[in-house]
């Protein structure tokens, strides 16, 4: 996302919107030969704000990498406060918590923000992971302080940027975000959406367009194609060309295909992203797609 020679002039722009995606999958983490390339942990991305703060959006298998880079960056000592973004709790969405390093230790304070309704931010309340039953540590015993904020309405002033977020079309309800730095760097997280539903939209796509619209860098739920509906219509998860159709409507230049399915191969995301390319050649050419890819960073300056 930077010019080839910023390096040479980055000392005159303004610091950068960084966004590394460390969990890629949806429904379960897929580990094994067919998923190396584009990895098999369910989703997690850091985005690091102009000004350092880190912003966590989802808590899958990938976010054990996280905890460990933040820790060989000195968290601990610092005692840096970490903001996390959920789009809502199922599992695949949550399941890296107790793994993440940083909890741990008491020094760590990590805030998540409402979740996407109250029945979700009622089971955030009981700490339901750490039970005793679906992790053998309870609640009581993590040492570092995790505060479910409760109260404050959207947007948020998170360091330097504003985030805003807009209900997803989900069962059990979810939740979308877009998050504008002071930098002038932009990004919308889409995930566990289904654009077309069989029933009444949380909203629609043209809302999305709009919630999204000039975003950088455009993350959507892209888990089925065509051919695979309609047996999984009114599971939560969008096509691939209904997601193309979105990011034309966004006009946005880059649109990162997410939640891979956890039964496609490496060769069949290549397959997607190659048609993707295709369409929007001929429908929205100022428009670049590709698929997320574990470890990939993208500076937004």
């Amino acid at each position: 996302m930077l010019p080839i020679d910023a390096d040479a002039s980055r000392s005159a722009q303004p610091p950068e919107m960084k966004v590394r995606f460390l969990g890629v999958r949806g429904s379960t983490p897929t580990p094994g030969l067919s998923t190396v390339r584009y990895g098999g942990n369910t989703v997690c991305v850091e985005v690091r704000l102009a000004d350092g703060t880190v912003l966590i959006l989802d808590a899958g298998t990938g976010l054990r990498e996280l905890g460990n880079t933040l820790m060989s960056e000195g968290h601990r000592q610092n005692g840096d406060t970490l903001h996390m973004l959920l789009t809502h709790l199922h599992w695949d969405h949550i399941m890296g918590i107790p793994f993440f390093k940083p909890i741990w230790f008491k020094e760590t304070h990590l805030k998540i923000y409402p979740l996407a309704n109250e029945v979700q931010q009622a089971a955030g309340r009981t700490r339901a992971l750490f039970d005793g039953i679906h992790f053998p540590v309870r609640a009581a015993d993590v040492p570092s302080t995790i505060e479910f904020i409760e109260t404050e309405p959207a947007p948020w002033r998170i360091g330097s940027a504003t985030i805003r977020r807009i209900a997803l079309n989900h069962p059990g309800g979810a939740q979308g975000f877009r998050i504008d730095d002071d930098g002038g760097a932009s990004l919308a997280y889409l995930t566990d959406n289904e654009l077309s539903p069989p029933g009444p939209a949380a909203t629609s796509l043209d809302d999305l367009a709009r919630f999204a619209g000039g975003a950088r860098l455009v993350i959507h739920d892209a888990q089925y194609v065509e051919s695979e509906m309609p047996a999984k219509r009114g599971w939560g998860h969008s096509t691939i060309e209904d997601v193309l159709r979105l990011g034309q409507k966004a006009a946005t230049p880059h649109l990162v295909l997410f939640h891979h399915d956890p039964e496609r191969d490496d060769d069949a995301i290549d397959a997607v992203v190659e048609r993707a390319a295709g369409w929007l050649a001929e429908n929205a050419p100022t428009t670049l797609a590709t698929a997320a890819r574990e470890g990939v960073v993208f500076d937004l300056d």
